[in-house]
């Protein structure tokens, strides 16, 4: 007796994006795709049948034929009402991306999204309401914590490697270049707050979601966003003004399962030239050790393993510091992070469950945005309500 095969029809939605291209496509569905599927634990075996949406008739078609894609379109409500497509994906602007939901939700669609899921955090809830209702399974990208190093960090938590964890802190960014000399390595839209820009709108949603992965709940947030350049060029080569912020520093209030207080701050930046050894890093220091993780990698500093360092200015430093801390090993293959989500993901689907990334975490992440640019307007601290549907 063999067992069953079953096809899950994914329209993806602004597939000629960098993230949605990138990691979504080429990364995630269609290795899926081309390994013939997974096998869930009862031995059927999904597979994915990829369908590209986009606004761009060409790019679509070029993707679809490089790719061996059979169907694109640029009608994004066709695949929408249509009853064979099983998954909504959306990786389009920020601005177009809540009507999109909606309607999905509406039609009876699974779906999976890039954040943030909304511009506020009104619709936001909404979205989390309509989708509780539409009794589908909604996903929304927490790739952060699929990524190897954070799996690590994560792993040291549970194990409770840390003792009294006292503070987390993170670095992330890199130059993204004006676009009149060398060409801009992110979209334009980014850096303009009419079309959904901005530093703290993009990754204060990521921020919540790791921080809350990590550590524990988000108490209050204190923000300060700065436009730190001015003008930059868009693609046709044309100067515009950026209205939206290109940084934002924050500071937060968290505490975690067990009632402990914990500290965090979070640098983010577009305009930050990289002396670390990835675009992200993240330090946990604790009573009983200590921790630094990026993507992919994790080196953690035990109490016992502590240097005592003096603080001498009239001597240069001997000793290097970076050598006194030790990796942390994976103990396990670890994929593609976005791959693995959309694999947990679909296995929702088919079982008809909640995936655990949902739609209100994702209402928290804006909750977050919306509030650290009210702390930065306000240049005060503010507290984090809890969100009920």
């Amino acid at each position: 007796m063999g067992f069953e095969t079953k096809t899950i029809r994914i329209a993806m939605n602004g597939i000629t994006g960098r993230m949605g291209y990138r990691q979504h496509l080429l990364r995630s569905i269609l290795p899926i795709r081309d390994a013939g599927g997974f096998t869930l634990e009862d031995g059927t075996r999904v597979q994915v049948e990829p369908i590209l949406v986009g606004r761009n008739e060409a790019k679509i078609r070029e993707l679809a034929e490089k790719h061996k894609v059979a169907e694109w379109t640029t009608d994004l409500e066709s695949v929408i009402n249509d009853p064979t497509v099983d998954v909504i994906f959306d990786a389009s602007m920020t601005s177009l991306r809540a009507a999109t939901l909606k309607k999905a939700m509406l039609a009876g669609k699974h779906i999976f999204t890039e954040k943030p899921t909304a511009e506020t955090l009104e619709e936001a809830i909404e979205l989390a309401r309509i989708g509780k209702e539409a009794g589908v399974t909604a996903g929304v990208v927490h790739d952060k914590l699929y990524l190897p190093g954070l799996v690590k960090l994560r792993r040291l938590v549970d194990e409770g490697f840390f003792g009294r964890i006292l503070s987390i802190r993170g670095e992330f960014g890199y130059w993204v270049f004006e676009g009149d000399i060398q060409a801009a390595q992110r979209p334009s839209w980014n850096y303009r707050k009419e079309d959904g820009g901005g530093m703290t709108t993009d990754m204060f949603c990521h921020w919540n979601y790791v921080l809350e992965g990590i550590i524990g709940k988000v108490k209050s947030v204190n923000a300060k966003t700065a436009t730190h350049i001015p003008a930059r060029w868009d693609e046709a080569g044309k100067e515009y003004k950026a209205t939206a912020d290109d940084a934002s520093y924050g500071i937060f209030e968290l505490e975690t399962p067990g009632g402990d207080e914990v500290i965090g701050q979070i640098n983010s930046s577009w305009a930050v030239r990289v002396y670390r050894d990835e675009l992200v890093e993240f330090q946990v220091d604790g009573t009983h050790g200590s921790a630094v993780a990026g993507l992919n990698k994790c080196v953690a500093q035990q109490r016992a393993h502590t240097p005592k360092p003096v603080w001498n200015p009239d001597l240069p430093v001997t000793e290097s510091f970076r050598d006194q801390w030790q990796e942390v090993p994976a103990n396990a293959e670890l994929d593609n992070g976005f791959k693995l989500q959309w694999e947990e993901f679909l296995r929702d689907v088919v079982a008809g469950r909640e995936h655990r990334f949902g739609l209100l975490s994702a209402a928290r992440g804006v909750q977050l945005a919306e509030l650290g640019l009210k702390s930065n307007d306000e240049r005060r601290t503010l507290d984090i309500p809890e969100i009920t549907l």
